[in-house]
């Protein structure tokens, strides 16, 4: 069965999946429609959620469309340090005056959406945190789903390679959000992208994706003379009109009280790139490596900044570029990077 070729997208540029608001249905189909490829980001949702963004992008846009998909993380979470950080968080607790959530251990309902996948069948599906199996893989290809995986280092995608992946995403230090790593108890590679691009192309006989700190025409030109195929942009589309974006997020990318990103695990546990603020600041040395546990543990506090207009006590997830993004449809924002 035929399947989606990457080099096939009239314009080589992916919108990234953004978990937990940025990435809606209207963004995914604006970016498709534009002759990139846009991403329903199926991360913290529940199945029949993901299967109506689905359904709603497919309204809206004639174009192809990749959803993307938490695979299961091992359970690294260690009880004591779970209660040692929700004790140091108890002060943010009252400052917002709201109750930490309860750690849990879950796999993002991994089975569920898989099923659903195979029945709707959006042209792409990507994983990140790490692979499906060789028999998963095989399943999603063989009713003409293009599979994607999410490495950052040739280690990983020559992992991803064997596992069938159609196609790899190869993701550098720069970008925002979380890190893609395999093992959540390891610090992220430093090695810049334009290295780590060099060496899996090198490596691997499938199309290769460039993404990290992408935001500019000047970054994408790069990574596709460099043999990219497509370059993947997440924060460049933070601000466009068609993202999910909280106005808090919106509003603090453009505020120059915010200098520097960081990488962190006090909000999810596990890395990720924000904007660094207070809660970073207080809490990264102390935070424990704990995904998705830590997640669910800050999410009410996160909220409650959010909705308090708070930016230093939610998590502001931005490559390092983030200076040089724009507002604006994402249609134009897409055409200014080519």
């Amino acid at each position: 069965m035929a399947r989606f070729d990457l080099r096939d997208l009239t314009r080589p540029v992916i919108a990234a999946p953004m978990a937990g608001g940025p990435s809606t249905p209207e963004l995914a189909a604006a970016v498709s429609q534009a002759g990139g490829l846009g991403f329903v980001a199926a991360g913290y949702l529940r199945v029949d959620a993901v299967a109506d963004r689905i359904a709603t992008s497919r309204r809206l846009t004639a174009g192809p469309l990749g959803v993307n998909v938490f695979t299961p993380q091992p359970n690294t979470a260690s009880a004591t340090d779970l209660s040692r950080y929700a004790a140091q968080l108890a002060a943010d607790a009252a400052r917002y005056g709201v109750t930490l959530g309860e750690p849990r251990f879950d796999d993002d309902d991994w089975a569920a959406k898989l099923d659903l996948l195979t029945e709707v069948r959006p042209e792409v599906v990507s994983f990140t945190f790490g692979l499906p199996n060789a028999e998963e893989c095989a399943r999603l290809r063989s009713v003409g789903i293009t599979t994607v995986a999410t490495a950052t280092t040739v280690a990983e995608a020559e992992a991803a390679v064997a596992c069938g992946v159609d196609a790899v995403v190869v993701q550098g230090p720069a970008a925002g959000g979380h890190r893609g790593t395999f093992d959540p108890t390891a610090r992220p590679a430093e090695q810049p992208l334009g290295e780590v691009l060099a060496a899996v192309a090198a490596r691997v006989a499938v199309p290769v994706v460039a993404a990290g700190g992408l935001v500019t025409a000047a970054d994408v030109a790069e990574v596709i003379a460099a043999g990219a195929v497509a370059a993947q942009l997440g924060t460049a589309f933070l601000l466009a009109d068609e993202a999910g974006t909280s106005p808090v997020h919106r509003a603090a990318l453009q505020d120059p009280q915010f200098t520097e990103t960081a990488l962190t695990r006090a909000f999810s546990g596990r890395y990720a790139r924000g904007l660094r603020n207070r809660f970073i600041d207080d809490h990264e040395p102390a935070a424990p490596v704990g995904y998705p546990q830590v997640h669910y543990l800050t999410s009410p506090l996160r909220a409650a900044a959010v909705r308090a207009g708070d930016p230093h006590g939610t998590n502001v997830w931005a490559g390092t570029g983030f200076r040089s993004i724009s507002a604006g449809p994402a249609a134009d924002i897409l055409a200014g990077l080519l």
